[in-house]
């Protein structure tokens, strides 16, 4: 059984996986639609927006807290190398690490900086807003499985 300080430790990154999860399903199941439902260039100024106010020390420290959390106990359960909940604990922080911080830099935030600098104007704006949508949610539905999923290999690895 895994105690004390290294306890705490999984059970935060847990929690702060759980909300990170939360965040990103929200943008999935209904902000994305809402801003898709509305004239491109509409969309565009919108997400600009939610781009430029993502980018705040509340949101910050929680989702980069959960990778240094998730990076600290990869680190604690490859020293302390518990005899059970090992696998379930590295697997947790695999999940995040690559399928949601990974994600995040390689494919969102890309996506992010080229949205900002398009013409919402413009045809080409309205054409990359529709790709956009669509290949944005997609890597958000995976940030949101691979985040959800590292929250339940914590819970599990503790139990």
């Amino acid at each position: 059984m895994i105690e004390g300080p290294y306890f705490v430790l999984t059970v935060l990154g847990a929690v702060a996986c759980g909300l990170v999860a939360g965040v990103f399903i929200g943008f999935s199941t209904f902000v994305m639609k809402g801003l898709a439902a509305l004239e491109p260039a509409q969309g565009i100024a919108a997400m600009n927006a939610i781009n430029v106010a993502a980018v705040t020390p509340a949101f910050m420290a929680l989702f980069m807290g959960a990778t240094g959390l998730c990076a600290v106990l990869a680190v604690v359960t490859f020293v302390l190398w518990p005899e059970e909940g090992t696998v379930e604990l590295l697997l947790g922080a695999a999940l995040y690490l690559v399928g949601c911080f990974g994600v995040t830099v390689a494919a969102n935030v890309p996506r992010n900086d080229a949205l900002a600098k398009v013409d919402a104007e413009s045809e080409q704006g309205a054409a990359y807003w529709r790709t956009y949508v669509t290949e944005w949610t997609l890597w958000n539905h995976v940030r949101t499985g691979a985040a959800t999923a590292a929250a339940a290999s914590f819970v599990i690895g503790i139990t």
